[in-house]
């Protein structure tokens, strides 16, 4: 398992004027992909694991961080936004990908991006 301590950043909706307009979504989006394919992050075709842990907001009490540390996302970004981001960050093409044996998003006091891998016969 090997965890990259980059923000998880979802994919976003992109038009023909953002090569212009600089939005800040946008910009974000192309910050993060830099920031993965400069750490080597590598995506198998199949069995991997993938773990976004979205970080906690500086507002939270203490109290509320605690308990809501490592528990499930359910709110934006959506999962499959930030899998997208990350799928178009290290592949030029993700039509060959096959498989993967789990996808989740949860609280943490910082965001990283864990990989793992399971191995098929």
């Amino acid at each position: 398992m090997k965890i990259y301590n980059i923000k998880p950043v979802p994919k976003c909706r992109m038009t023909r004027s953002d090569k212009w307009k600089k939005r800040s979504c946008v910009l974000r989006y192309f910050d993060f992909c830099d920031k993965v394919r400069k750490a080597g992050i590598d995506l198998p075709d199949h069995g991997a694991t993938i773990l976004f842990t979205i970080p906690m907001p500086k507002n939270w009490s203490k109290k509320k961080r605690k308990s809501m540390d490592e528990k499930p996302h359910q709110q934006t970004p959506d999962l499959d936004n930030l899998l997208k981001a990350l799928f178009d960050a290290v592949h030029k093409e993700d039509k060959q990908i096959w498989h993967y044996g789990s996808v989740m998003k949860v609280w943490g006091e910082v965001g990283s991006i864990t990989i793992g891998r399971v191995d098929l016969k």
